[in-house]
């Protein structure tokens, strides 16, 4: 793949006229875009499968976690949209479902193993029994023996998890950061050129792009530097 099909950028902004703004701005340089929480609940659904069907690729970032049932229709809904990937947390029933109701079609769903904005005291805090780097690991064999298209995590562990996965699978970065770029909320980031030489398939990179003086200026930097790689 080319960067421009490894390169996701995050659509957070509040309304769905800075979205179409951006995506104006961007251009042909950049394909793909992942649509979260802020814009679907000002319309992005909508705007999503607009942005699809102009050929545009479109990562939904739902974070999909209920009852079996309730993510298998969620899922057989969101294939009718024409959406490239869509993310569930990493549990293994919800997973098996999820795969079940998109099978026969193109939609790639990816497991959350740990957000990267937490850390090892923020999962302890959660009540989780292990440091973010196991659980990430054994989400990812419980993702490939679910029949998942990738799994998302940090940079940090997608060598550990590309050993896991192999080669077939994405893993899909958040908390990408350029050199010097801040680091915002996020815990465990890596650069583009690091994350991609680590094992990583797709990156999502919002703010260093989206808070840009010059956002296609700041894109087609990280697109260079993923070429590099």
């Amino acid at each position: 793949m080319e960067p421009r099909e490894r390169l996701i950028i995050g659509l957070d902004v509040p309304t769905i006229g800075e979205a179409e703004r951006l995506v104006d701005r961007l251009g042909d340089d950049i394909l793909f875009y992942k649509i979260g929480y802020q814009l679907v609940f000002a319309g992005g659904l909508e705007f999503a499968r607009d942005l699809a069907a102009s050929g545009k690729k479109i990562f939904l970032d739902m974070k999909l976690l209920d009852i079996d049932n309730t993510v298998a229709s969620g899922v057989e809904n969101i294939v009718k949209m024409g959406i490239s990937m869509l993310t569930l947390h990493a549990y293994p029933k919800a997973m098996r479902a999820a795969v079940e109701a998109a099978k026969g079609s193109d939609l790639c769903l990816l497991g959350v193993t740990v957000l990267t904005s937490m850390d090892e005291n923020d999962m302890a805090e959660a009540g989780y029994e292990h440091d973010p780097h196991t659980l990430v690991l054994r989400r990812a064999e419980q993702a490939r023996a679910a029949g998942m298209g990738g799994i998302v995590c940090s940079a940090e562990e997608s060598s550990a998890v590309r050993k896991i996965v192999g080669p077939g699978m994405a893993i899909v970065t958040p908390g990408i950061r350029p050199a010097g770029a801040d680091k915002g909320d996020q815990k465990r980031v890596m650069t583009p050129k690091a994350a991609l030489q680590a094992g990583s398939s797709h990156l999502v990179v919002a703010r260093p792009v989206v808070k840009a003086e010059y956002p296609l200026a700041a894109a087609r930097a990280i697109l260079a530097e993923m070429a590099e790689a």
